[in-house]
């Protein structure tokens, strides 16, 4: 229902001529994403390179549909899990993965943002949407 602003704050609505920020922690919410992108940076600089040049090749394969894009992306996502250290928890690997895969796919062909950002939502909401909503309301 909130609206995310660009900047990465949620919007306030007015009411009553005073501000009312959205009921959910953003603490919390920031504290969360600060461990994400620390584990992500830490993935980053495991994931070779040739693993983001087959998925770019995937993005800008016109002949493939969204669906289909998004079950190689979860293969790959999938496949990667398997290195990461078995003390993580997987879905929490899977969702970072998705993440920073979509960061390096589109810092190598920018014009890719829309259809990767596309992409890894539909993932993110299909693969792991109980998770964060689970990770968010703990």
């Amino acid at each position: 229902d909130d609206e995310l602003q660009t900047d990465g704050n949620r919007s306030g609505h007015f009411r009553n001529g005073e501000l009312e920020l959205a009921a959910t922690n953003e603490d919390v919410i920031r504290i969360i994403a600060a461990q994400l992108a620390e584990i992500g940076d830490q993935f980053d600089k495991e994931i070779q390179g040739r693993v983001v040049n087959d998925l770019v090749q995937h993005f800008l394969n016109a002949n493939l549909s969204t669906e289909e894009i998004t079950l190689h992306m979860s293969r790959v996502v999938r496949e990667l899990t398997q290195s990461i250290p078995s003390d993580m928890e997987q879905e929490k690997a899977m969702l970072v993965l998705a993440m920073v895969l979509t960061k390096k796919i589109v810092n190598t062909v920018p014009s890719l943002l829309h259809r990767v950002f596309n992409t890894t939502v539909n993932y993110m909401n299909q693969q792991l949407h109980n998770y964060v909503v689970e990770m968010v309301s703990a």
